[in-house]
């Protein structure tokens, strides 16, 4: 079994939550717009980091991050990619590799809405965290922690709290 965090939309920002809900996992998901490898630094001191890089991470972050993760955790094939648009509203580019690839677990970031569907046309699980950053139009900050266990996904959570509680 494993624990995961997931998050995106960081936009450069960490705080005590952030760190505090990655102790807790056994691994960390960044689903891009990272914003400063400070973010992504603190989290893989603490725990395995799997990242991709998001429409705002220049060249640094290019360089540390691919676009496309491609991956197998406990079972479960898994695409994490930052810009992938919602079931019945995936971008053509997006549609052929979910075709080709098959992935049971499918993960992007970017719109800072937290959404998790079903989407029974792919035969996968959306998820999206939302954004953990303090920058950007959404009021509240999202994060997604779940448990993975033999090709099944457990115990999923959704941590919120209002962005200007923030720690300063």
């Amino acid at each position: 079994m494993k624990k995961i965090l997931l998050l995106s939309d960081t936009h450069g920002y960490i705080d005590e939550r952030i760190v505090n809900h990655s102790k807790w996992a056994d691994e960390v998901w960044h689903a891009g717009d990272i914003g400063d490898s400070k973010v992504t630094d603190t989290i893989a001191a603490l725990k395995p980091l799997r990242a991709v890089y998001g429409n705002i991470d220049g060249s640094v972050l290019r360089s540390q991050f691919s676009e496309n993760q491609f991956f197998n955790c406990e079972g479960i094939n898994v695409w994490m990619t930052h810009i992938g648009g919602y079931p019945g509203r995936y971008p053509a580019k997006i549609r052929t590799v979910i075709e080709s690839k098959r992935p049971q677990l499918f993960i992007c970031g970017h719109s800072h809405i937290l959404k998790v569907i079903s989407d029974k046309k792919y035969n996968l699980l959306h998820m999206n965290p939302g954004a953990a950053g303090k920058h950007g139009f959404h009021k509240v900050c999202t994060m997604l922690r779940f448990e993975v266990h033999e090709g099944i996904i457990n115990s999923l959570e959704v941590i919120e709290y209002d962005r200007h509680e923030y720690q300063k």
